[in-house]
């Protein structure tokens, strides 16, 4: 693997008062929530658009394979430019970048094409994973490494509160306006236009924000440290490649569950519920996620965070064996239940996978990002399988990524101590 990709949570920051973090944090919540919102609505844009073209659901899941599928692509270069530019220039370039991708959804329903559509959420994606490479890590650095886990978990709770608005905001404006019978293809289709211009005039606005504000700057410790030129590569640490692993199974699970609730809600064994109605009850999945990670935040101050991660997993996995093995009410409330376990998940497995990693810890964040390219793979992998052996006993893929997340969670997360020749 390449070198450097972000700027390592070893970094020091400079001379600031803690008044200056606290308003960096609060101004990086807004980041977490628009693009927990614009990720979350892929959830409705996933029915929707299989019904406008007549998709399969492996088809369908194309929407993820091309939105989570520019982590994998971008992660690299983005992390380059944070390097070269610093976190506030990667932030702004990352909200003009998505609202460039939300505009282009404009000439895709005109078109009515979904490959263009495609092409937008591929855009619109890279704009994100610029955004994710310059705040995830720049959170890490603002404070204490002992409380980086809590810290980013709690930001991520705002991620959450984005995607449990979201699926209002597309119930409405989409799926209600879609809905009507007589409503050609074409106008479907356009039902997505007006929304998204929207979503581009407040990243812009964003943009022009962050672009004024004064955040506080972060030093190279790389510079100043007399053993800077240790050698060697992130990939020799277990934990982080296990990391990468964890990071990957459980973004491709967590967006495919969310992917195909909407779907398992209108099934007549479940809930038999209308699109629109449906859309609204994944709010209370991704809801589940925001209070967990204030839950979460606050619990791992207290207790080892492998243990919290592996818990957790165990729940997800019992949740999804009583919706594959139950109907109606049971199943539905136990998937949506799905949504508190995975609170904690993301943060505190990319945190524990960077700890120990010194001046590894830019290329160890930048392999973590990639991984997020699970959210592209598992959900196609589970669209085949829905098509083959019917919905609800696909989630089987699910139960299998989270074991894993079990394991990390207690064992493969100890960090392993680097040996270094001298």
């Amino acid at each position: 693997m390449a070198g450097a990709t972000i700027p390592s949570t070893e970094n020091k920051i400079s001379s600031q008062s803690t008044g200056d973090y606290n308003f960096a944090l609060v101004s990086l919540t807004s980041l977490f929530f628009m693009w927990g919102f614009i990720t979350c609505l892929n959830d409705i844009l996933i029915p929707h658009l299989k019904g406008v073209f007549d998709l399969s659901y492996a088809q369908a899941m194309l929407v993820q394979f091309c939105f989570f599928g520019a982590y994998f692509i971008v992660s690299l270069p983005a992390g380059k430019l944070v390097k070269q530019y610093g976190y506030q220039r990667g932030i702004v370039t990352g909200l003009i970048i998505a609202a460039v991708g939300c505009l282009a959804f404009y000439p895709a329903a005109s078109m009515h094409s979904y490959p263009v559509f495609l092409l937008a959420l591929f855009i619109l994606a890279s704009g994100i994973t610029l955004l994710q490479v310059s705040a995830n890590p720049y959170v890490s650095c603002l404070g204490k490494a002992e409380t980086a886990s809590s810290r980013l978990t709690l930001t991520q709770a705002f991620n959450s509160l984005g995607t449990t608005v979201a699926p209002f905001f597309g119930a409405y404006l989409i799926l209600n306006e879609a809905a009507g019978a007589l409503a050609s293809a074409q106008d479907k289709a356009a039902a997505v236009q007006m929304p998204y211009v929207f979503l581009a005039a407040m990243l812009l606005i964003l943009a022009a924000v962050f672009a004024w504000l004064k955040l506080p700057h972060i030093e190279d410790e790389q510079a100043h440290d007399e053993s800077s030129n240790v050698t060697g590569s992130a990939w020799q640490y277990s934990h982080l490649v296990l990391g990468a692993v964890g990071i990957f199974v459980y973004v491709g699970a967590e967006v495919s569950i969310g992917s195909f609730l909407v779907s398992f809600f209108a099934d007549p064994n479940i809930a038999s519920l209308e699109e629109s109605e449906a859309a609204k009850y994944i709010a209370y999945y991704w809801g589940g996620a925001m209070v967990g990670r204030f839950i979460g935040a606050a619990v791992m101050q207290k207790i080892s965070a492998g243990k919290v991660l592996a818990f957790n997993a165990i729940v997800a996995c019992v949740l999804l064996v009583v919706a594959m093995m139950g109907s109606g009410a049971l199943a539905m409330w136990a998937i949506l239940s799905v949504g508190l376990a995975n609170s904690i998940m993301f943060p505190t497995i990319f945190s524990l996978a960077v700890i120990g990693l010194g001046k590894h810890t830019s290329q160890g964040s930048g392999i973590l990002c990639m991984a997020i390219v699970g959210g592209a793979l598992v959900p196609v992998l589970q669209g085949v399988f829905a098509d083959l052996i019917g919905l609800q006993a696909s989630f089987f893929l699910p139960i299998i990524c989270y074991v894993f997340i079990v394991y990390y969670g207690l064992v493969g997360s100890k960090p392993v101590t680097k040996l270094i020749a001298k």
